[in-house]
């Protein structure tokens, strides 16, 4: 077990997998290696849906009473990209000034290697938990997130667990460890406008329609705001993501135009009354745009849909917030910021089982060429996670 507690260690033991989404690469064989002997028994299923790959996840617990823990997370990681660009390789995880480089380090192995070297130091200190701590890992959270974490709290779900909280170990700390903690999380919705106009030569366009201008007067139909804002919550934004003519020629007038956008939304909207409020902007923008040029045909567009929007949250649980700002400040002398900024996670699926937080490593360097964590780091969260473990229990 001795080597279990030092979370370098842990932690390049799993960078050596290659875990590129949707390959598990070794890393689950790796963290259950490390979970068994702590006395948790391990099941790693594996999920598959037409049209995606197969992804084989991880669910190990350790205990069979309450209350119950969860420590969630996932072992996937995203392409290293030019690999010749990188200071170290992505997969060997090196260590140089301090710091071990790899695909993966602070996103998000870094965190399970944190926590799985918590739990060995609880068990080398107090024994077992007076309760129970169980591991959710997925292996696709990186790519489309459809065969990991749903499906993974489903099945357990289905088997009777049961968890009073969760802590999900992503990356969320800005700039220093102890800088933040998320408590919540904005909701995304994504949608896609298509203008049909009629195709024709530049030089002749009254046998045309151009649906480009169209196009631009319901995306600036979107761009007011949506609110201003709440409590816990940044305002509403919605960003233009694309825009698409497939048109290689400058001397023909495109047949169709298509442009995608994204909103991260507060609480004072559902992916319902959103949707409602921006087809209301566009189908209000049509007309205006219509009337405006005296149009005798009307503007034609449709509005697609992402599928699985995800739902906005807000986790009010005292007792997790406080232990945790609590142990973050105990072990670093800073106060966290009880934060719902940043993307999604999978925090967003877990809601529904249990109240959850997150809180990792700090996120400067994920996903980037020469990924990389300070040990002093890996050593800090390790005793923030074991403060926790302790006084959550206690």
């Amino acid at each position: 077990m001795t080597l279990l507690t030092n979370p370098a260690d842990n932690l390049a033991a799993l960078i050596r997998c290659p875990s590129v989404t949707p390959s598990e690469g070794g890393a689950l064989g790796a963290l259950q290696a490390m979970l068994e002997p702590l006395g948790a028994s391990v099941e790693r299923p594996v999920f598959r849906e037409d049209g995606t790959a197969d992804i084989e996840n991880l669910y190990a617990r350790l205990g069979a009473k309450g209350p119950h823990l969860m420590f969630a997370g996932h072992t996937d990681v995203v392409p290293p990209g030019d690999e010749s660009a990188w200071t170290h390789p992505p997969f060997a995880a090196e260590i140089a000034d301090g710091e071990m480089f790899g695909r993966g380090a602070v996103d998000m192995k870094g965190g399970i290697a944190c926590f799985v070297a918590a739990l060995a130091r609880y068990k080398e200190k107090h024994g077992a938990p007076e309760g129970s701590v169980s591991f959710l890992i997925a292996g696709d959270e990186e790519g489309p997130a459809i065969n990991g974490t749903v499906k993974l709290l489903e099945w357990a779900a289905a088997n009777g667990e049961r968890w009073d909280a969760a802590i999900v170990g992503e990356p969320t700390n800005p700039e220093r460890l102890g800088d933040m903690i998320k408590i919540g999380r904005r909701g995304s919705l994504s949608g896609t406008i298509t203008v049909t106009g009629r195709q024709g030569h530049v030089a002749y366009p009254h046998l045309a329609d151009n649906p480009v201008p169209g196009l631009l007067a319901l995306f600036q139909a979107l761009m007011p705001p949506f609110d201003d804002g709440t409590k816990h919550f940044q305002p509403t934004n919605l960003e233009i993501t694309t825009v698409d003519v497939g048109n290689p020629a400058t001397n023909v007038i495109p047949a169709q135009a298509r442009g995608s956008f994204n909103v991260r939304f507060n609480e004072t909207w559902s992916a319902d009354t959103l949707k409602s409020e921006i087809m209301s902007r566009l189908e209000r923008a049509a007309e205006a745009h219509e009337k405006a040029l005296g149009r005798m045909v009307p503007l034609s567009f449709t509005l697609g849909w992402r599928e699985r929007p995800s739902p906005v949250f807000l986790t009010h649980d005292e007792k997790l917030t406080k232990t945790l700002s609590a142990s973050v400040r105990a072990v670093t002398g800073r106060t966290p910021q009880l934060s719902t900024s940043g993307g999604t996670s999978d925090a967003r699926f877990i809601k529904d089982y249990c109240a959850v937080v997150e809180f990792g490593l700090t996120g400067q360097t994920m996903h980037m060429i020469d990924e990389r964590v300070a040990l002093a780091d890996l050593e800090t969260l390790t005793q923030i996670y074991l403060r926790f473990i302790e006084d959550w229990f206690s």
